[in-house]
């Protein structure tokens, strides 16, 4: 039996995006509470990838450099730092690499002289992936601070295909979005719609139609996590810019 086209897509249900990265900011601002904590843990899972990056570029020892990562994060929140934060500051990775070079300047001796593990406090980031990562990287003669414009980005994508799989996974269609996926990127010509609309018993027209739904549905995720980072939505496509500019050169 042949199944319908998916009109209904995509699917309208709360998302985890409920709260944008600079609310996610001002509330982890707010200290001495459970929902400073969640903030600051949620900013973390985002963003500290590009942020271990860019000192990785900078510290040649690896746990030295995750030391320093994970005392940023911690201390975001100790030293009370995003209290001040406002969305009138600019883009929010702007913001956070500032204060990261902040930190550097003020803390780069301090580990030389603590035992590492001390008694801070210790966040969950998942330092194997990180260096994974890190490996598999062609070799690029980037400065640090072009590093974490690229991981940055990537990141930002990564946010945004990850929700797609999400809602995907919701309506219990996840088979679709493996099989269409791939037309996100690269030639759209080469992808074997007939195959695809076989997988999904539905006719090739409809296939492709699917695959310009997904696409559409990208562009509006990304936007939305692009908006989340700037201060105003007159900024977004400028911003959307320098994201792709970011993979060049």
């Amino acid at each position: 039996m042949t199944a319908s086209p998916d009109n209904d897509w995509p699917p309208r249900q709360a998302s985890d995006f409920a709260s944008t990265q600079w609310s996610l900011v001002l509330r982890a601002g707010q200290r001495g509470n459970q929902q400073a904590e969640f903030a600051l843990a949620s900013l973390c899972q985002r963003y500290w990838f590009p942020l271990y990056a860019y000192v990785r570029r900078r510290v040649a020892d690896v746990h030295r450099a995750q030391d320093l990562t994970q005392d940023f994060f911690a201390r975001l929140l100790e030293k009370n730092v995003l209290a001040s934060a406002s969305p009138e500051r600019g883009r929010f990775r702007s913001f956070l690499l500032a204060s990261l070079k902040n930190f550097l300047a003020n803390e780069w001796d301090r580990l030389a002289t603590q035992k590492r593990g001390g008694d801070r406090r210790c966040l969950s980031l998942d330092w194997d992936s990180g260096e994974s990562r890190l490996s598999l990287e062609p070799v690029h003669f980037h400065t640090p601070e072009r590093e974490f414009e690229r991981q940055w980005a990537l990141s930002l994508l990564e946010i945004v295909v990850r929700r797609l799989h999400d809602e995907f996974a919701a309506s219990e269609k996840l088979r679709q979005f493996e099989l269409l996926k791939e037309t996100l990127t690269g030639d759209r010509s080469s992808f074997d719609y007939l195959a695809i609309a076989t997988e999904m018993q539905i006719s090739e027209d409809a296939a492709r139609q699917a695959a310009h739904r997904l696409r559409k549905r990208y562009r509006e995720l990304l936007r939305e996590e692009v908006a989340a980072t700037v201060e105003s939505d007159n900024e977004i496509e400028d911003e959307i810019g320098r994201l792709f500019e970011a993979f060049g050169g």
